[in-house]
């Protein structure tokens, strides 16, 4: 009995032990790897800069029907009928989309020609019908242009019930196609600041419903051209309305250097009040889109033989002032890196400290930005046989020179509005130029050197550093920044030619430098020891049948990479760069669809690429 007594109490204390020892372990560490992880495991594409028949100027330039509702069932992969009369589908929907027509006159001259009375009645509306009744309806344009470029928002001002419901029911149609999960919709304009010719453009977006974004109207560029009278606004509507929003620069490439200035658009200094201004609207800035790329620039980047992309370099956005080179620091995103390393120096803040994303600027409705279903800027611009002959908007630049480009890429938990703005104001997303890539980019002082390619190497990514978007400090003595970068191709699209950081930092005389490293390369390639250079991954482009073969290259590159240069005295930034092989360009397949010669300056082929958000180091 004291036997089998003790052998219960043994059985007992067996379990109390076992139980006791479970509940530790499950505290320690749990069996199903996905548990208590909160970091963003998907990546989601889309496009927030895309325009309707509510812009003027996409009305103007013939797209007369095409709504916002038109263009989120195109986006959701609805085929839709263009302008032209040309059908249209993605081979792929988005997973998410912004329309965001001009806040000039946003919906107006659709309500005019519609008949709307109370703007009929308007002082605006009878002077536009002065203009159609003189045979001038060009006019109409010209009022467009004029209203930005001198603000005057009494003789420009729609009557606030028109205002209003125009802006309403933006807000209620985005409601209407959000389905978060699936397909994600933001009520947002476009700020369509210039002066003399010079953009300073921004997309306004708004995460919210339209209950509480409809309790404001538009800050137009009617009421001011100047950035900081809009952050005053946007810091109005927050407080008003109750809602989140943010501003995203775009175009800077077409600004002849006013948009990374080194002083304020009224000729101030810049301070450290408005370096922390502009970082808490503008966390991010559009680089590649439609209308050029706005990375960098074979002048400002000589040793970088990729900087040569989709180059608008000659006028500014209105063809008025012609570029010159001293103007170009203050029209790239690596310059102006570059340049807010500087600025941080001397106030303590850093005024363009921003993450990178993409999108198209079309005004056709239809987000298109694959090589081989390219529907153009306006609608004279969408598929036929002579488009590259026409001008964009009758301007100096040729409609070939348009780029199929590109999209935002956002790493997020999921796809709603809440997860998509905050992962944007963190700085966790990514430009492309119209692929689909997958970029992870982490940076820490401890990563192995396997790290990357080991099944759990995201957990390690955010575990032992921080994703794109993120900062370092103060580095460990004796360490330098490691960074980890894993890039897949797009499944339906090119194969990979190489994966790169390129870093920027400030030395300690207070001068700029930038760099770029090759991390991987694909088909066994090697960097030359002597040059520094890598050799051509090649091309398998048939130009005149449109085609080419994922016989070069490759679908995943991976590396792990220490910065040999680091100085732990020195701020410094880093960014991932991803280059497609060749494929043909959107001018090619027209070349082919169409059975017409291209003028022998159209490009015919692209690489493709990726550009993530940076990692910033501060000593």
């Amino acid at each position: 009995m004291g036997s089998d007594r003790t052998f219960l109490y043994g059985i007992a204390g067996a379990m109390l032990v076992s139980s006791i020892t479970g509940a530790a372990f499950a505290a320690e560490r749990e069996y199903s790897p996905g548990v208590g992880t909160d970091y963003p495991k998907s990546v989601y594409f889309g496009d927030l800069h895309l325009h309707t028949r509510n812009s003027p100027d996409a009305y103007g330039q013939g797209n007369k029907e095409l709504s916002p509702a038109d263009a989120y069932k195109f986006a959701r992969g609805e085929e839709v009928l263009s302008s032209s009369g040309v059908k249209a589908r993605l081979k792929r929907p988005l997973d998410f989309l912004a329309v965001t027509d001009h806040g000039e006159f946003i919906g107006a001259y659709y309500r005019f020609t519609a008949g709307d009375p109370a703007l009929l009645e308007s002082n605006v509306g009878k002077r536009w019908s002065g203009f159609v009744k003189e045979g001038k309806p060009e006019k109409l344009m010209a009022e467009f242009v004029t209203s930005i470029e001198t603000p005057d928002s009494a003789r420009n001002k729609l009557p606030e019930v028109v205002a209003r419901s125009i802006w309403s029911e933006v807000a209620q149609t985005a409601d209407q196609y959000n389905a978060p999960g699936r397909f994600t919709t933001f009520a947002g304009y476009e700020w369509t600041s210039m002066t003399g010719g010079n953009n300073l453009h921004r997309v306004i977006l708004f995460k919210d419903r339209a209950d509480a974004v409809s309790k404001i109207l538009p800050f137009s560029a009617q009421d001011a051209i100047d950035p900081e009278k809009l952050w005053t606004a946007l810091e109005g509507f927050e407080k008003s309305a109750g809602v989140e929003v943010l501003s995203i620069p775009h175009n800077s490439n077409l600004s002849n250097g006013i948009f990374f200035d080194e002083k304020t658009l009224s000729g101030g200094p810049l301070t450290k009040t408005y370096a922390e201004t502009r970082m808490r609207w503008e966390p991010i800035v559009e680089v590649t889109q439609i209308k050029g790329d706005s990375e960098t620039h074979p002048v400002l980047s000589p040793t970088d033989e990729f900087a040569d992309f989709e180059r608008w370099d000659s006028w500014n956005i209105m063809g008025r002032v012609k570029t010159t080179p001293e103007m170009l620091p203050g029209s790239y995103a690596r310059s102006a890196l570059k340049r807010g390393l500087e600025f941080e120096q001397k106030l303590g803040a850093n005024p363009y400290k921003f993450g990178m994303i993409g999108s198209t600027d079309d005004h056709t409705a239809l987000p298109t930005t694959t090589e081989d279903n390219f529907f153009g800027k306006f609608a004279n611009s969408e598929p036929n046989a002579h488009r590259s002959e026409t001008h964009m908007a009758s301007g100096k630049y040729v409609d070939w020179q348009l780029g199929s480009s590109g999209l935002a890429a956002v790493w997020a938990p999921e796809n709603t509005r809440e997860a998509l703005f905050a992962a944007m104001k963190r700085k966790e997303v990514y430009a492309t130029s119209g692929s689909r890539i997958m970029v992870r980019f982490f940076g820490g002082w401890d990563y192995a050197r396997d790290a990357v390619f080991r099944d759990d190497y995201v957990k390690v990514g955010y575990g032992k550093g921080v994703p794109m978007g993120g900062d370092l400090t103060r580095a460990p003595a004796g360490k330098a920044p490691v960074f980890m970068m894993l890039a897949l191709k797009d499944p339906d699209d090119a194969n990979l030619d190489r994966i790169q950081i390129v870093k920027g930092w400030l030395d300690k005389d207070g001068k700029s430098h930038e760099k770029v490293y090759d991390l991987a390369l694909s088909d066994g390639r090697k960097v030359d020891p002597k040059t520094g250079k890598a050799p051509p991954v090649g091309s398998t482009v048939d130009v005149a049948d449109a085609s080419y073969t994922n016989t070069i290259g490759t679908a995943e590159l991976a590396a792990v990479w220490t910065d040999p240069d680091f100085d732990p005295a020195e701020r410094a930034f880093y960014y991932g760069r991803v280059i497609e092989i060749p494929k043909p360009r959107w001018t090619a397949y027209d070349a082919k669809f169409f059975g017409v010669k291209m003028p022998p300056d159209v490009p015919m082929v692209v690489q493709d690429r990726a550009y993530t958000s940076p990692i910033w180091y501060t000593p």
